[in-house]
């Protein structure tokens, strides 16, 4: 792999930063928020720090030969923490056991990350190596026990992964079980990394060159590692917006018919929905419920108890259920109301209302199940016995 093969996922990574940096600010507090914002900015400083040329660049202006070496490695025992204080916050539980395992996490790898930069200070490496150190330096003291080391935290942190999801997994449904399997998938090339690494230091030890294993292979492999886990942090969240998002268009589109009935005498409560876009789905949703509580809170006068309880009793002989019943019998209300109001148009039972014996009911509540009965049966108004109950209401 070459320069660009590591600069174009660092690149990635730090967009991804960028676009959450403004909600960390705002939330800072958000322990899940800080970890997804630290994994971003661990695996982008891996990517970049990991390149051949920033190696050499990092060794030239330092003046220490191989001095990338343990930084890489920091970084990559950094990045192994960050992933397991995320997938421990995003799981959630008590705030103060998922603070004490995240606080645990990091302390282990952090102590982790200074017996590299040691390890490293003890040895002797007088020879750049930018992309095989890792096979070039097995055998040499100290050095071999800093690459032992950081395979491991490595390793730790696949396994780790991959057991947590795994029990996550089994107790939860749909996209975020995807998104865990697919995690899964990732980290398990993460670990195939460290095998493949392992495997080239383990024959260098036996006097075999397995070299390509280590230079070759492995980088292949945590690439594939990383860009799959990240599908897999990605999934869940994006897929449970987009579905929330139609879920939210479906309700608005669901209150058409009794906005539609509102909009015939109240139409400057019930304004014509303008779709804002993509991103405004709850706001549209919110006009139209607040057009909808408008219109009927402007009708309440023309809302007749009779008229209610008419149709509730022909719903209830036709058969339908009682909470279906009360939506007919709601929506036959409205309609009722709403020729009273057309049939009014000075307004004067408004003008008289308040008064005594008046006949007002209280105004609707369930309004998807309202809107229903409006879309699969309009003229409910007119006859509200069994011919207007909607068919598939009716037992």
């Amino acid at each position: 792999m070459q320069g660009p093969s590591y600069y174009i996922p660092a690149a990635a990574m730090a967009a991804a930063l960028a676009f959450k940096v403004p909600s960390l600010v705002r939330a800072w507090r958000d322990p899940l928020l800080r970890a997804v914002c630290a994994l971003l900015a661990m695996a982008g400083l891996v990517f970049f720090f990991a390149a051949p040329p920033t190696i050499a660049e990092v060794n030239r202006l330092t003046g220490i030969t191989n001095f990338s070496a343990p930084l890489v490695y920091a970084l990559l025992s950094g990045f192994s923490a960050s992933c397991l204080v995320l997938i421990v916050n995003w799981r959630g539980g008590p705030p103060e056991r998922t603070r004490r395992i995240s606080r645990r996490w990091i302390a282990g790898y952090s102590v982790h990350m200074v017996l590299l930069v040691v390890l490293f200070l003890l040895g002797d490496a007088p020879v750049e190596r930018l992309r095989d150190l890792d096979t070039y330096y097995a055998t040499t003291p100290y050095i071999r026990e800093m690459i032992v080391l950081y395979l491991a935290g490595v390793t730790v942190a696949g396994v780790t992964m991959n057991y947590l999801c795994w029990r996550w997994a089994l107790q939860v449904h749909g996209w975020l079980r995807t998104g865990l399997l697919i995690i899964m998938l990732g980290y398990t090339f993460n670990t195939a990394y460290a095998a493949a690494k392992f495997a080239a230091v383990f024959a260098r030890w036996a006097g075999h060159d397995w070299d390509g294993l280590s230079t070759d292979l492995a980088p292949i492999l945590a690439s594939l590692g990383a860009q799959v886990s990240a599908v897999g942090f990605c999934l869940p969240l994006v897929c449970q917006r987009l579905t929330d998002t139609w879920q939210t268009w479906a309700s608005y589109r669901q209150l058409g018919p009794l906005w539609g009935e509102l909009n015939k005498v109240a139409p400057g409560h019930a304004r014509p929905g303008r779709v804002l876009g993509w991103s405004s789905a709850e706001l549209s949703l919110t006009r139209r419920e607040s057009d909808i509580h408008d219109g009927l809170l402007a009708l309440h006068p023309y809302f007749d108890r009779r008229d209610h309880a008419r149709a509730y009793a022909a719903a209830t002989h036709a058969g339908c259920h009682p909470e279906q019943a009360q939506a007919v019998a709601d929506a036959a209300m409205v309609t009722a109301a709403v020729r009273a109001r057309l049939a009014d148009p000075e307004g004067k039972i408004i003008d008289s209302a308040g008064t005594a014996d008046s006949p007002a009911a209280e105004g609707p509540r369930d309004l998807m199940r309202i809107s229903a009965v409006l879309r699969e049966a309009p003229d409910v108004a007119a006859a509200p016995g069994p011919a207007a109950m909607p068919e598939s209401e009716v037992h």
